[in-house]
């Protein structure tokens, strides 16, 4: 219900955001107040779906199932540059938006019918799926007390909680670069056309929906035939240490073609860490996965809120090199804290 509610808050802002007047003293005042709100909305959306895995998704497959969820945010990103393009070339900005809510009314049509909170409460399953679901159910639910929520003190006060949520703002920070200024930066940096710049800013979503399942899945062998250690906190240091590497590369090449490549490597490497952070937080948080894991997705959204202003200026001040090298010197950061996440100890109350 959460999700659906947030979807049709999505829309109502996203259209509402083709309504505020342009040429008043207040436009831009308003457009910060319609997308802010919108941003409302839209933050229930990933919480309440990990909240969702964690009921529904066996612990040894929420690795995959965070992958694919994922990968859905990266397919998305990854069409929306050549389509958004294409309509505002052909039909204005506008339609642009009419068409994000469209499509938006579309999905939460569809959530309505086809979702449930719970697995028992699915005309669908069958006893089979429900017995190979219970089975699989980490047992840190009991653990907490059954449907009881874990206090806010519990869950600020748990050390993975902390270095997990420290590394996804450095995980967001590197994340909003390809969200809010990849487009720009080959558009005005490496000097690409429109169409040029359109196509090549797809790479970096590509790489990402193409990693997130591959990591998942990585994730959750390790852990299986390793340990639940090497599987998620094994594979969040490698891919965000790699995404450092990609980054710092990538400022080193010449050719605006190859250095796109070269970034959306680093944007597919950051990706294979990104279903270990909510496998953790479901793992460990239980019934309360979606306060856990909303808490961790806050700081990982001020990190993409300090990014938006941070990179230009530091780019401005010193380069667009001095940019991605602070990327990735944040994204060696974010991975030197997963060793300190211990993916084994469940929140206590």
């Amino acid at each position: 219900m959460i999700i659906l509610l947030g979807v049709g808050w999505w829309v109502l802002f996203t259209t509402l955001t083709t309504m505020v007047p342009a040429g008043l003293g207040l436009s831009i005042v308003m457009l910060m107040l319609v997308r802010f709100l919108l941003g409302i909305g839209e933050a229930v959306v990933y919480p309440a779906s990990n909240r969702l895995v964690a009921t529904w998704i066996p612990s040894a497959e929420r690795g995959v199932a965070n992958g694919f969820i994922f990968a859905g945010v990266g397919a998305g990103a990854g069409i929306t540059p050549p389509l958004i393009t294409y309509i505002l070339v052909n039909w204005g900005w506008r339609w642009s938006f009419y068409i994000c809510a469209l499509i938006g009314l579309a999905v939460g049509a569809a959530w309505y019918f086809l979702a449930r909170d719970n697995p028992e409460d699915h005309p669908w399953i069958t006893k089979e799926e429900l017995d190979h679901i219970q089975k699989g159910l980490p047992a840190s639910s009991a653990k907490q007390g059954g449907d009881k929520a874990l206090p806010w003190r519990a869950i600020l006060s748990n050390r993975s909680m902390i270095f997990v949520s420290l590394s996804y703002f450095s995980y967001g920070y590197i994340a909003y670069i390809f969200f809010t200024w990849f487009f720009i930066y080959l558009r005005r940096v490496r000097g690409l056309d429109l169409k040029s710049s359109a196509f090549y800013s797809m790479l970096p979503f590509l790489a990402m929906a193409g990693c997130s399942p591959l990591g998942g899945w990585i994730a959750d062998t390790l852990a299986m035939r390793a340990s639940r250690r090497a599987g998620r906190c094994g594979v969040a240091v490698f891919g965000i240490a790699l995404s450092a590497v990609f980054l710092a590369l990538a400022t080193q090449v010449e050719s605006a073609r190859l250095a796109s490549i070269v970034l959306a490597g680093g944007a597919g490497a950051l990706y294979l860490s990104q279903s270990a952070y909510w496998a953790v937080t479901a793992d460990i948080a239980g019934r309360s996965a979606g306060t856990a894991s909303g808490l961790m997705n806050m700081v990982g959204q001020i990190g993409g809120a300090v990014t938006a202003t941070f990179t230009p200026a530091i780019a401005e001040g010193f380069g667009w090199t001095a940019s991605f090298l602070v990327a990735a010197a944040l994204a060696a950061l974010g991975s030197a804290a997963w060793l300190l996440v211990n993916p084994d100890e469940v929140i206590a109350q």
